[in-house]
């Protein structure tokens, strides 16, 4: 089935909705929210597994967005796309690093590989 802008948005829309409904559940997950709770900077880093489209990602980065700036934390770096991958696994994994100035200077030092490249 060819995707189209109706089809995109319909499943963007389920996909959202899915997510809001099991927000709790996901969050409760990882028992992060009491971590978060006392504020701080963030690196977050959402990777796709290989088969998850790009959008998808970025919802899922959404969605972290949205939790972390309900628990006062800003979100200083983040990396998303396919970096950690397995032959076309659906699926994400979302990390969460808690900054201090020498992660930040570590993070933004530059990098010059084949998956990565930046400051160079």
């Amino acid at each position: 089935m060819a995707a189209n802008r109706d089809t995109v948005l319909d499943w963007m829309q389920r996909f959202a909705a899915s997510m809001k409904e099991h927000r709790q559940e996901l969050v409760a997950l990882d028992a992060i929210s009491a971590d978060l709770s006392v504020g701080g900077d963030l690196l977050v880093m959402v990777n796709g597994m290989g088969g998850t489209p790009l959008i998808e990602l970025y919802v899922m980065y959404n969605e972290v967005a949205k939790i972390a700036q309900e628990h006062g934390v800003t979100i200083e770096r983040n990396l998303i796309g396919n970096y950690i991958t397995s032959l076309e696994m659906q699926g994400c994994s979302i990390t969460l690093l808690k900054l201090d100035d020498e992660m930040v200077r570590y993070w933004d030092a530059p990098v010059n590989t084949p998956g990565l490249r930046w400051g160079v």
